[in-house]
């Protein structure tokens, strides 16, 4: 059953919408239903059920960081260096 639905978006984010929904070979109202569809489907998130490949669990643990480690700062640190 298709029903009516009023938004009531900001103009630019409507325009962009739009011109992505063109690019996309898509009316904009079938972007907005594909998007809510996706939103609220009751298939899995994609954190459960997903099956650990031997590989990965192989892999698990083989990095031993210290408990202080800061990656954020480690990494802004590494930006910093690349990029200066």
């Amino acid at each position: 059953m298709i029903t009516k639905l009023t938004l009531r978006p900001d103009e630019n984010v409507i325009e962009r919408a739009k011109e992505y929904a063109q690019c996309q070979q898509l009316s904009l109202s079938k972007l907005v239903e594909n998007y809510l569809g996706s939103l609220t489907s009751k298939s899995p998130k994609p954190s459960d059920d997903i099956e650990i490949t031997p590989l990965v669990k192989s892999l698990s643990g083989v990095i031993k960081l210290p408990s202080d480690y800061e990656y954020k700062k480690e990494y802004g640190d590494y930006l910093t260096e690349k990029y200066n």
